[in-house]
């Protein structure tokens, strides 16, 4: 556990000088309870985004990301035409790579699917975990595991629905996201929030 040098807090991550933007992730969304549709549906393509890069650059571009997607509205995604996904690849404050803009449009299809279904996505999602945060009880990172047999499941049902970045390790960086998984370490100030 590494303390901060900024404000003497204990965190799990983004403690060092010029990580503001890690550090207020992680004090005010990590492992937090997420319930509404929309900020679900944002961490999605997110977590998508993130793949092969850091938590960090994506966060540093979640404004950038948050123009370019309508601020998320499911619905405004899923009918972006070819057009402006191919435009998209030209937008230096988002991640440029082709595949994860179209599986933003293709994501945010199978979205709306599963709301129609269930009657959110909320209800969908949450259901993995019986309606309530797992929290657990690490002492450090390399005890967290980067995935489960609740991800892999996940994983497995969004990826036959067709949704594409939602791997198990991905889906279990989502559920840490938002908050379906505690994952704060014993020592870290957030820890039993």
């Amino acid at each position: 556990m590494i303390v901060s040098s900024v404000d003497g807090k204990k965190r799990c991550f983004g403690n060092k000088p010029g990580q503001e933007y890690y550090a207020d992730y992680h004090d005010n969304e990590w492992g937090i309870p997420v319930h509404d549709d929309r900020e679900l549906f944002e961490m999605l393509i997110l977590e998508g985004a993130q793949a092969g890069l850091s938590w960090e650059t994506v966060l540093k571009k979640r404004d950038g990301y948050r123009n370019a997607f309508y601020q998320f509205e499911v619905g405004k995604v899923a009918a972006m035409p070819d057009t402006e996904l191919e435009a998209l690849r030209e937008n230096a404050a988002i991640i440029r790579n082709k595949l994860k803009i179209y599986s933003a449009r293709k994501n945010a299809r199978v979205f709306i699917e599963i709301q129609q279904e269930f009657g959110s996505f909320d209800a969908y999602l949450w259901a993995y975990v019986n309606h309530a945060p797992v929290v657990n009880h690490w002492e450090t990172f390399s005890d967290v595991p980067v995935t489960t047999e609740v991800s892999d499941a996940l994983s497995k049902d969004l990826k036959k629905r067709g949704m594409s970045f939602v791997g198990s390790t991905i889906i279990y960086a989502y559920m840490q996201a938002v908050g379906m998984v505690n994952d704060h370490l014993t020592e870290c100030w957030c820890y039993g929030r």
